[in-house]
């Protein structure tokens, strides 16, 4: 079982009287990119910010590693990679030139600086100046800089802000192989909801400083399932054949039935239905979508933020 590699317990946070943070707990696990989502003013880069240690929380803590970021803090932070704004960088100095710097710094072998330009294909633009590098490739160089000391956790504000789809896309393949294929543990915020359904594995829902909902992405399952509606002109004939013959509980509402199946029962179904003249009008796949789920959450949304 993957470790959890930041753990956030109980966390709150206030600016004079009003309460940004309200008590939310979530944890992070190796391996995996877990999306932090909320209306504009809802408390994401608040948390963030408490994470690095950018501003103190309140109540709460935060441990990154198995290390208290408050009792710790030195040792918290080499585990962690992050880009909150803009990546740190000069513009005067190749992208190479960046790298070693922070190689430097970092006391960190220079072998690492071509993985990284490799991992984040920027080596044939390594030796021009960062003023002539897109919004893309400055994003891309940024995720080089937090990722030469191997951290295990890297956290992302808002990466893809200002990206066109084709940037937008790369990122978002050069995270899932951080991700996936070396262990490193991605926390990133967003408001792109189609991109945080294609990148993430888990996702939190913030409103109003309360997680109100968490939500596994892509779930790993043995056996896939389908979630359909079938419109039926003999509603009751319809659902005793799905419970005494597939034993599935159908959901009614007006006319339509809502089941979820093991995604091979479907086309039995289907057909022991029209054999037995229910009157199949339609069979309609549910998407269970992100937009659903946060909107859902938030109750449409904070529009007034």
């Amino acid at each position: 079982m993957a470790n959890t590699v930041l753990e956030i317990k109980n966390l709150s946070k206030s600016f004079g009287k009003r309460k940004v943070i309200d008590d939310i707990s979530l944890e992070v696990k190796e391996g995996e990119i877990y999306g932090f989502l909320g209306p504009n003013g809802s408390g994401k880069t608040t948390t963030i910010k408490m994470i690095l240690r950018m501003i103190d929380n309140d109540a709460g803590e935060i441990k990154v590693n198995g290390y208290d970021t408050k009792k710790q803090f030195e040792k918290a932070m080499e585990y962690i990679g992050a880009i909150v704004e803009n990546p740190d960088m000069y513009r005067y100095m190749t992208g190479r030139d960046n790298l070693k710097l922070h190689a430097r710094i970092r006391n960190v072998d220079e072998k690492r600086i071509d993985e990284m330009l490799e991992l984040v294909e920027l080596k044939d633009r390594a030796d021009d100046k960062v003023g002539k590098y897109s919004l893309g490739m400055k994003q891309r160089l940024g995720l080089a800089l937090t990722l030469l000391h191997k951290p295990k956790v890297l956290i992302l504000d808002e990466p893809t802000n200002g990206l066109d789809p084709a940037g937008i896309k790369k990122l978002r393949d050069i995270l899932k192989e951080i991700a996936h294929k070396e262990g490193v543990a991605v926390f990133v915020s967003s408001h792109i909801l189609s991109e945080m359904e294609l990148m993430c594995d888990k996702v939190a829902v913030l409103d109003n400083g309360k997680i109100v909902k968490t939500e596994e992405i892509h779930q790993k399952e043995e056996e896939p399932t389908e979630t359909i509606e079938l419109r039926v002109q003999d509603t009751p004939k319809a659902i005793e054949i799905l419970k005494e013959k597939f034993e599935i509980e159908a959901k009614k509402q007006n006319n339509v039935l809502e089941i979820t199946l093991a995604t091979e029962q479907v086309p039995s179904v289907v057909k022991e239905l029209a054999n037995a003249d229910a009157g199949i009008k339609a069979v309609i796949p549910k998407e269970h979508s992100l937009e659903d789920i946060f909107f859902n959450a938030t109750k449409g949304g904070n529009e007034n933020a």
